[in-house]
């Protein structure tokens, strides 16, 4: 199975580089080939032009049997522990829309689009094989500005009530879908959404268990 992974920085997935011995020299094209495998990784930059703009590049010169989107995330819901992680089954384009008074109204009821996206497969039913991660699935939402501000925080709670927030998600699905490629998208949660305070932040381990799956995840499958 040819599988392109997707990040946002290298520094998600150095322990990935390091345990496949791809050299960091490779990402000055943002395209590393991970040796003994049949994996690609594509460092796409932060943010969702960015990720839908590498992606889609990628997708249009290449073919892949599997798109798999890594990377960390913060998390509305306390139920889910730091350092976990989570399949994404829906992800939103939570500002994508209009201001009406008070009133938000999302691209979707002002008929110009869609915002709301969804992985083409998923972690249980992927080649009939069992989900031997046994992950939570979730929703998410897709952010220019990570919410660090408490009346922004229940704004987008009431409204959406989502799960996590990352700054790429949705555009990679998008992208995905647009280039009719099947996608996963997995997320370690570094911190809470939560007036910003990155002392409660544990990025180190949301990199760690991101990494653990996606080397046993490359080892079954790639």
């Amino acid at each position: 199975m040819r599988i392109l992974i997707v990040v946002a920085t290298k520094e998600e997935v150095m322990p990935l580089i390091s345990d496949f011995g791809c050299s960091i020299s490779d990402f000055e094209s943002a395209v590393c080939q991970l040796p003994a495998t049949n994996c690609q990784l594509l460092v796409t930059g932060v943010g969702m032009v960015a990720t839908a703009f590498a992606l889609a590049r990628r997708l249009a010169a290449n073919k892949y049997d599997l798109v798999l989107n890594l990377g960390i995330a913060g998390s509305f819901d306390r139920n889910i522990t730091i350092g976990e992680l989570v399949e994404i089954s829906q992800d939103n384009f939570a500002e994508l829309g209009a201001e009406d008074d008070e009133e938000f109204l999302p691209i979707e009821k002002m008929g110009f689009g869609e915002a709301i996206f969804y992985p083409s497969t998923n972690l249980s039913n992927l080649y009939n094989l069992f989900n031997n991660f046994n992950l939570k699935n979730v929703s998410a939402i897709t952010v220019n500005t990570v919410h660090g501000n408490d009346a922004s925080i229940k704004k987008v709670t009431e409204r959406l009530n989502p799960q996590l927030e990352s700054m790429e998600g949705a555009a990679f699905f998008y992208a995905c879908k647009q280039m009719d490629v099947p996608c996963i998208q997995i997320r370690a949660v570094s911190n809470y959404v939560e007036k910003r305070n990155r002392d409660n932040w544990n990025i180190g381990l949301a990199i760690k268990n991101l990494n653990t799956f996606a080397i046993e995840f490359l080892k079954l499958y790639a």
